[in-house]
């Protein structure tokens, strides 16, 4: 494939739920990276049933949180 755009399939329950994996798809982050800001608190908010999920409004709220507008930002905390 040159050029174009690769297409990833994320499973969203029909209440916008995502399990870890489907999350970590979505954001591009490993399960692990995903886990591990889960246990640290810089992740976006989840919800524990049994499984871990999150919600993809919450998800989608969280990576705008994260954008800068160069390196300096994100070093000195924004």
């Amino acid at each position: 494939m040159t050029g174009g755009i690769c297409s990833i399939q994320v499973l969203v329950y029909p209440d916008g739920r995502m399990d870890t994996r489907n999350t970590a798809i979505y954001c591009g982050l490993s399960p692990k990276t995903l886990a591990i800001k889960r246990c640290d608190g810089t992740g976006p908010p989840f919800i524990k049933r049994g499984k871990v999920f999150y919600f993809r409004d919450d998800v989608d709220a969280w990576l705008q949180s994260q954008r800068a507008r160069s390196t300096a930002e994100i070093r000195h905390g924004r």
